[in-house]
């Protein structure tokens, strides 16, 4: 009864598209008397030799029959060639499939569709908006149309048409009882890694289907035949459960807003080949909810209005009850944000209804926002969400929780915080410090669920000795965005009081929500809209809360992963004063009061992590350019060098802090008690792996283009020499195992460079290395170095140390001549 209240309801607004009977009399004319004789001619059946009395009718946006295990669609003729989106998401999973990263939930493909009438077959075609003529009376749209030909999904013959001619019946049993990669859970990377033979007819089926006033939910069962399955491997097979949900798009999309690269939106593109200029004009709207006051002059007044329809968020009913309580905090601490953008109550959470109170409610349901409680020993959160490719308009989205990610919180924290937060060292961190820790992952995933991207640069707004300021993290928090990664305040040192630890909402959520969703009042296209929200921008330019920094650009200091702090030097100077309290108290705080060594073994492996991470932000400085996106009207350039002073600090911090042997991190107390073997190759790899990223080509390749736009800049022979310097001068006549092995790592490196070339991929191959510079720079650098070995290996007595530089001069004679 509830559905059909729903049904009748909705008949009356934009979405109103189905066979239902209150618009038969509408829909009635749409088919003439000839087609009528026509279709009888074809040999399709009558209607009721085709929907029998023993038909299980369900009415919705189409009508579903069962009949028997025979599913049916009525498809009404006023609903072809509308767009609806296909959404694929799995239901049900075995365990480790995807490894561990596909779960309940899980979205597998996202397609615009349309159902067309060819003859006497139905097509479900698929369809793209990346290509368009978005003014609809330009011829060019005939030429966009026969260019971007659309693919027919699958082809339906008609089996009938209903009595008053106003639309037609087709089977979809074998459609979704068979194996179609579009409607699968199984990518062809699952099915190679798992060596999937085919789907298995006899034990897939239909499970469901239930058809709604806006959409059509489908569950399937589906067993596969494999060789090698992530589970239950005795079995030979692997089974999950498929949800396809169907939702008709509105008539009228909504109003885009068209991006700007200085504010953070994920984004929906379009190529126009209408557009004034002479090229084909691309477009780019943010992805967005519909978002309308209630009233629209208060709102435009300035006045708090709450919206038409509210972003709702259910609780996964399977979400611990000691928990939810923090879920639902995070998802409404985004109303504050949008009580800037002038709408109040726009976010609300709300516990799933039981079974009792809507026994229709499905967690895969298209029409529902879920976040997702996922049992899985995977530690992580997603935020993904599902948007009309025509406006950016977000429809649905699910956040994805993983049980075990809370374990890589308390561990983190205990590690990044614990040196200045004894409440951090422990391994039964206090429930409510955890519960907050989680309301902030979920609040950040509901920023992604709105649109909202990484922001890197956040964390780069504040300077470092505010972070040891307790008023001032306070009020701040360690980010001025939730949309950074930035979890935990590691600089604050023992002694600092009232710190917060912990990232918080900060002024650029505000910000960014307010200009993605305030309405601007009259503006009728989103063009009308670009004077404004440029003004927004250009008001809050020179303040650094403001900026937003792309993920992608990781060349950029301002804009790196896991970093607080304007100076990474020292930011991560203190971070590593704050481990090594960390390290020497470690046992301690763990195997001491356990009794067992497993958390030990686990927090000195994330601990090694740490360091990594913190060392990477200062590597971020040597070759790093400086990203601020900005328009002509606005002063300053764009993509500007970190200056000399500061490279070379850098390279000094890593000469001191990486490339001498950190050996703090080597602790015979915890590596006797978690290995047999294998300390030395821990530290060899971690120090190769720094050397090799400060000595990479795209590295080397910004230095070497410093030269053509400065004039006092650090270059990649200062690089070089400053390196080398570090890890062959000053060293004792007798080197140690970890000393050696880097010596060999550095060498190793130049050869590498002599030949390698720089890779495609995500910073691009952006110069030809074999006629840069790079090979004459190493060349030199060897043939120092070469001289340098010798009156070292003249002076050493202790042998070992007389055997690595004569290995190293014979490497070195290989590289630079490799004909002999």
């Amino acid at each position: 009864m509830y559905k059909k209240i729903i049904l009748a309801t909705i008949l009356s607004g934009t979405l109103a598209f189905s066979g239902c009977k209150s618009n038969k009399s509408v829909a009635s004319s749409s088919k003439s008397e000839s087609a009528k004789s026509k279709d009888k001619e074809s040999g399709m059946k009558s209607y009721d030799k085709v929907i029998t009395k023993e038909a299980i009718t369900d009415e919705g946006l189409f009508k579903v029959h069962k009949i028997d295990d025979k599913y049916f669609y009525e498809i009404p003729n006023i609903v072809l060639k509308k767009d609806m989106l296909l959404v694929s998401r799995i239901s049900q999973i075995p365990s480790n499939l995807g490894g561990g990263y596909l779960n309940a939930g899980s979205k597998t493909n996202e397609q615009v569709v349309a159902w067309e009438r060819f003859q006497d077959k139905i097509l479900l075609k698929v369809k793209s908006y990346s290509e368009v003529a978005l003014d609809s009376t330009a011829a060019i749209g005939n030429s966009v149309k026969v260019n971007n030909y659309e693919p027919t999904l699958y082809a339906f013959d008609i089996l009938a048409v209903n009595p008053d001619s106003t639309g037609t019946v087709i089977d979809v049993t074998k459609f979704f009882s068979s194996d179609i990669p579009a409607l699968s859970g199984l990518s062809s990377g699952l099915r190679s890694s798992y060596k999937v033979r085919n789907l298995d007819s006899d034990r897939s089926f239909i499970n469901s289907m239930k058809s709604f006033p806006e959409n059509i939910e489908v569950k399937q069962d589906f067993t596969y035949n494999a060789s090698e399955p992530p589970s239950n491997g005795s079995v030979g097979s692997i089974s999950l459960q498929m949800n396809q949900s169907m939702i008709l798009l509105p008539a009228v999309p909504m109003e885009p807003r068209l991006n700007d690269p200085r504010v953070g939106f994920f984004t929906v593109g379009q190529i126009d080949y209408a557009s004034a200029a002479l090229k084909a004009d691309q477009k780019t709207y943010i992805r967005r909810w519909k978002l309308e006051p209630k009233d629209p002059e208060a709102n435009a007044r300035g006045e708090l209005v709450e919206p038409i329809k509210p972003i709702v968020y259910y609780i996964d009913p399977g979400t611990p009850e000691n928990l939810k309580e923090y879920i639902k905090q995070g998802i409404e601490d985004w109303q504050g944000p949008f009580e800037t953008a002038g709408f109040k109550n726009a976010i609300i959470a709300k516990d799933a209804p039981t079974m009792e109170e809507d026994p229709e409610f499905s967690p895969e349901d298209i029409r529902y926002s879920v976040v997702r409680y996922v049992a899985s020993t995977t530690r992580n959160a997603v935020g993904p969400s599902v948007s009309d490719p025509r406006s950016g308009e977000i429809i649905e989205s699910d956040i994805i929780w993983y049980h075990n990610h809370l374990r890589s919180y308390r561990n983190r924290y205990l590690l990044e915080t614990g040196a200045a937060n004894p409440s951090a060292r422990t391994l039964d961190t206090k429930p409510e410090e955890i519960g907050e820790m989680m309301r902030q992952v979920i609040a950040h995933e509901i920023g992604h669920a709105l649109g909202f991207p990484h922001n890197m640069a956040a964390s780069y707004a504040y300077e470092v000795e505010n972070y040891r300021d307790g008023d001032f993290t306070q009020e701040n928090g360690i980010a001025a965005s939730l949309m950074d990664y930035a979890r935990y305040n590691y600089i604050a040192q023992p002694g600092d009081e009232n710190i917060r630890f912990v990232r918080q909402m900060g002024p650029y959520d505000h910000y960014a929500t307010n200009w993605g969703y305030r309405v601007i009042p009259n503006a009728a296209t989103p063009e009308d809209e670009v004077s404004t929200l440029n003004k927004w921008i250009l008001e809050k330019a020179d303040d650094p809360r403001f900026k937003y920094g792309r993920q992608s650009s990781s060349f950029d200091p301002q804009s790196q992963t896991e970093a607080i702090g304007n100076d990474p030097v020292r930011a991560s100077s203190y971070g590593i004063k704050n481990l090594k309290y960390v390290a020497n108290n470690l046992t301690k705080w763990t195997s001491d009061k356990t009794n067992d060594y497993d958390d030990l073994e686990e927090l000195y492996g994330e601990m090694l992590g740490v360091y990594s991470r913190y060392v990477g932000h200062v590597i971020s400085n040597v070759g790093g350019v400086k990203e601020d996106l900005k328009k002509p009207e606005q002063s300053g350039v764009v993509y500007s060098n970190i200056d000399k002073d500061t490279q070379k600090e850098s390279v000094e911090w890593l000469n001191k802090n990486v490339f001498d042997t950190p050996k703090w991190l080597i602790d015979k107390n915890i590596l006797q008690n978690i290995d047999y073997a294998g300390y030395f190759e821990t530290m060899r790899s971690t120090q190769e792996r720094h050397l090799n990223n400060v000595l990479s080509f795209d590295r080397i390749g910004r230095l070497l283009n410093a030269e053509t736009v400065s004039t006092d800049y650090y270059s990649a022979i200062d690089l070089f020499s400053d390196v080398q310097k570090g890890l062959f001068n000053g060293k004792a006549s007798t080197l140690d195992i970890y000393e050696r092995d880097l010596q060999r790592a550095y060498v190793d490196r130049l050869s590498y460079l002599m030949t390698g070339e720089l890779q495609r991929g995500r910073g691009g191959d952006y110069y030809d290395v074999s006629q840069s510079d790079v090979r004459s720079i190493v060349r030199g650098q060897l043939k120092s170095l070469q001289s340098q070995l010798r009156s070292s290996m003249r002076g050493s007595r202790d042998t070992v140390t007389r055997f690595h530089y004569d290995d190293l001069l014979a490497r070195i004679d290989m590289i630079l001549n490799p004909e002999k």
